[in-house]
């Protein structure tokens, strides 16, 4: 009996401590409300107005209080009433801590390793992109890669059929076994019913610059692409139709795509921009003079891209402005016209070339350096094919 007493006793003596340890911490996990800066949500979280300033002060420098963000996580980890450690994250990437070192406080950005890799993404569409990317255990954000890439050839709303399938050799950038970003796509291949087989690979020229090329050393790139949105509805196309709001038959040189308020609209074409204002019907407009005669015109935005004024020189594919509802309109939409020689054309029918081709002095690099790409894109092909061949 004095025995267990003892240890009794003794168990009691070391495990006190820790019992008084456990009840002097506490941790507050909040997040970043609307219209609410960093030190107010301190302070209504309950860290004392003085130890708010010096976590302010230990913050200066390191975190830029400007891009906090509504939803932001904090985390304030207290100990007998006093602050002891606190840290604030935005993203997989982006947290920032204070610790107590000491009577004072230290912020620091955390490191996070990321480690960039080359995978093979393949996606079968069934319905959508979206849903293809999904089931192939990715980021849907693919699709919109694999869009830039084919989006001289391939209109990603019209043109995608049930069965399509889509390959990319692609760089991720990965943190802990999840995937934070897709960088370069290195090579890729379409096989769709309304577009045939399309397959490029990425080079980077003498220059510097890197472009997209077939296999033989064509360009990739054409002179116009496809839509001046990455994914587009149309919901009225060229030629006469009923009028929605004059109420009766009139000319529709255009075509009309169904996007939301805010999406991004790109140009088509490296031009010049002739108009960017306010055109009545039209509402916001911006109209861009090509080479060979073209103009194109992009109709009822919310806003304009930075930079885009009369006179100004932008780049295929760069963000010339915004959808929106401005002007004659009865919902959220984009109308985009084309124009050659002054007279409208449609934009869906058209065909045009490729840009200029490799080099012949560079094929022999060229084939060498995209050879092992593509039998890592073939070993996709094969590898599916062989999952599906009958036993």
């Amino acid at each position: 009996m004095r025995l267990a007493a003892t240890v009794l006793c003794l168990g009691v003596l070391l495990a006190a401590p820790f019992a008084e340890a456990s009840t002097t911490y506490s941790v507050k996990n909040r997040r970043i409300e609307p219209n609410q800066p960093l030190a107010a949500a301190l302070q209504q979280a309950g860290l004392p107005p003085e130890q708010v300033g010096a976590l302010i002060n230990a913050l200066e420098g390191v975190f830029d209080f400007r891009k906090s963000r509504v939803g932001d996580q904090f985390r304030l980890v207290m100990r007998a009433g006093e602050l002891d450690f606190f840290d604030y994250r935005q993203s997989s990437v982006d947290e920032w801590q204070v610790r107590r070192d000491g009577d004072k406080f230290v912020g620091s950005k955390r490191a996070i390793e990321v480690e960039k890799q080359v995978g093979l993404v393949s996606l079968e569409i069934n319905n959508s992109l979206y849903e293809a990317a999904l089931a192939a255990g990715e980021d849907p954000v693919i699709g919109m890669v694999l869009a830039d890439v084919f989006a001289w050839d391939i209109d990603f709303y019209r043109d995608v059929r049930k069965g399509d399938r889509a390959r990319a050799l692609v760089e991720k950038f990965v943190s802990k076994g999840r995937i934070l970003r897709y960088g370069e796509v290195l090579a890729a291949t379409y096989e769709g019913e309304s577009v045939g087989r399309k397959r490029v690979f990425r080079y980077e020229l003498p220059d510097g610059k890197a472009s997209f090329f077939q296999e033989d050393g064509a360009s990739a790139r054409k002179a116009f692409l496809k839509s001046p949105l990455k994914y587009a509805h149309v919901t009225s196309g060229f030629g006469s139709r009923f009028h929605p709001v004059l109420q009766y038959v009139k000319a529709h040189n255009g075509v009309d795509y169904s996007a939301g308020i805010g999406t991004p609209v790109w140009a088509v074409a490296d031009g010049t921009v002739t108009v960017a204002n306010n055109t009545g019907a039209g509402g916001n407009t911006v109209c861009l003079r090509h080479t060979n005669g073209f103009e194109t015109c992009y109709l009822h935005l919310s806003k304009y891209g930075s930079g885009v004024r009369v006179g100004s020189r932008v780049s295929q594919k760069q963000v010339i402005a915004y959808s929106g509802n401005t002007g004659r309109s009865t919902g959220p939409h984009l109308h985009y016209a084309l124009k050659r020689s002054g007279h409208y054309v449609n934009p869906l029918n058209q065909n045009f070339p490729r840009t200029e081709p490799l080099p012949k002095g560079l094929l022999t690099d060229f084939h060498a350096k995209i050879s092992p790409l593509a039998q890592q894109l073939d070993s996709v092909s094969v590898a599916a094919a062989a999952v599906s061949a009958p036993q």
